[in-house]
């Protein structure tokens, strides 16, 4: 079923038309399902329908994956030298590049972010596939001394078919996350993206065929996570999933992969992550990088910074002034320039976001500012700000995957590392604070995988990224990364005439 969609950018950003095809990719070649299914999918800016895209369930899922094998057998894995795997990633990060401005554009019109931070995720796609392009004739094992009769070594092999299940919040860069790794140590792969963001994958899918990787190698079967998703994490040829999503999916993927065949998972779930602010922190310095955090695609990211705590001293002054900030956040039109904040992804999640509100206001918080829906057509939030909470309340426990922080007062640096910890979640953190002791032994001290010392999250693709506790385990980027699509053989050669 192939199709595509066409809309007129307007701006002095990005001028022209994109098109998609909708139908899986299996094999290097876009395909109807076998049910031929389709959705539509939807702009969060005014709820109209942009496209309909194929949806696959486990009968394509079952296509893709022994396609993705046979290409492992015949052309892919070990067949093909790490150099010449490399060389088609860096064609393929030459290929984004040169369609950068298409690629942000689709990203913008799907996910409904700015055009702006769009365009920042696309060439974080382009910079991780150059990364992991370097990486692919270096991946290599070692010789070990035993015995002057023996020599050992091992090979990092890989480990075949993978697959990658994709959020919709960051649906370009989180597939390069798992794609290029993967591709990278040899194995092929199959990827599910989310089906209310899917329409980057798919033009990715495009670059993939042009760059020349072997039919096979690379495939995109998009899908409802209960019946495409389920059907990866059962399927007994997949030797490893990746699943980027909520914490409640990430168990049952776990409890799925543990059923069949024992395939390798790795897990980047959820988070509420702390923010720690000391007295000594600059507070208009602070605010920026802090709005960075918590509204950032309107809040919609695992790792945003939701639960603000404020050292006493500055507690009254930073409140007044973060509340400044946040109304002064300009919603409207992603592909305009001055745009800073978009629309949540669907009515779903702003029904979800409306109904954490309610439970604050219920529970006795105080609404700084923010609080309720957006005028006008579209899924736009406003950014909100709450005071006044206790540590129980849902708030303050939960994942909102909105524009919604909760600051909290406290006096002493113990007490602020105790709060940062009171939680099941352990994906990031930040601290702000002049002090570089205070930094490192606050940031050493809080239970996270990630922690950001006077900045807002800013990734980058030779730095691992994953989370402890419930939100998950496994890293994503840097050289850690390799060690999840790799296996180490170890070899021993008898060296001794004696047999």
């Amino acid at each position: 079923m192939p199709g595509m969609f066409t809309h007129e950018f307007a701006t002095e950003l990005y001028k022209g038309t994109a098109t998609v095809n909708t139908g899986l990719f299996i094999n290097g070649q876009f395909v109807d399902p076998v049910d031929r299914e389709s959705i539509d999918v939807c702009s969060p800016q005014d709820g109209s329908v942009i496209t309909k895209v194929s949806i696959g369930n486990a009968k394509d899922i079952d296509i893709a994956v022994k396609a993705a094998l046979a290409a492992f057998k015949s052309s892919w894995g070990l067949k093909t030298p790490g150099y010449e795997r490399g060389k088609l990633l860096y064609k393929l990060a030459e290929l984004l590049e040169k369609n950068a401005g298409t690629l942000a554009a689709i990203e913008a019109l799907d996910v409904g972010k700015p055009f702006v931070h769009a365009s920042q995720d696309v060439q974080e796609a382009i910079d991780t596939l150059r990364y992991y392009a370097g990486w692919a004739d270096k991946n290599h094992g070692q010789t070990i001394e035993t015995t002057e009769a023996k020599f050992a070594y091992t090979r990092h092999e890989p480990i075949g078919v993978v697959a990658g299940i994709i959020p919709w919040n960051f649906p370009l860069t989180i597939s390069i996350w798992k794609a290029a790794p993967a591709l990278a140590t040899g194995n092929a792969i199959v990827l599910k993206p989310s089906e209310v963001t899917p329409l980057s994958a798919l033009k990715l899918a495009e670059l993939v065929k042009e760059a020349g990787f072997p039919d096979g190698v690379f495939n995109v079967v998009t899908g409802y996570g209960a019946t495409a998703g389920q059907a990866i994490t059962e399927h007994p040829l997949v030797g490893k999933v990746s699943f980027t999503g909520s914490t409640i999916v990430g168990r049952k993927v776990m409890e799925t992969a543990a059923k069949t065949n024992l395939k390798r998972v790795t897990l980047e779930l959820g988070g509420k992550s702390p923010i720690l602010i000391f007295d000594d922190a600059d507070v208009e310095q602070t605010v920026k990088r802090v709005c960075g955090s918590t509204f950032y695609n309107s809040g919609q990211g695992c790792a945003a910074g939701t639960r603000i705590l404020v050292q006493e001293g500055i507690y009254d002054k930073f409140l007044q002034v973060f509340a400044d900030a946040a109304e002064s956040l300009k919603q409207g039109d992603s592909f305009k320039a001055t745009t800073q904040q978009g629309p949540l992804v669907s009515k779903t999640q702003l029904d979800r976001v409306l109904g954490y509100i309610e439970s604050g206001k219920q529970e006795g918080a105080r609404i700084v500012t923010g609080g309720s829906r957006a005028e006008g057509a579209g899924y736009f939030m406003r950014p909100t700000i709450f005071a006044d909470v206790k540590p129980d309340m849902k708030i303050v426990r939960e994942e909102i995957f909105g524009p919604v922080g909760v600051v909290i007062k406290f006096k002493t640096e113990e007490e602020a590392i105790e709060a940062a910890n009171d939680t099941d979640y352990g994906l990031s953190s930040y601290v702000f604070t002049e002090n570089l002791s205070r930094a490192i032994r606050v940031s050493n001290a809080i239970e996270a995988g990630n922690c950001f010392i006077n900045q807002a999250i800013l990734l980058c693709a030779q730095v691992p990224f994953g989370g402890y506790k419930q939100s998950g385990y496994g890293k994503e980027m840097g050289e850690y990364a390799l060690e999840a699509y790799t296996q180490a053989k170890a070899v021993h050669v008898n060296l001794s005439l004696k047999l």
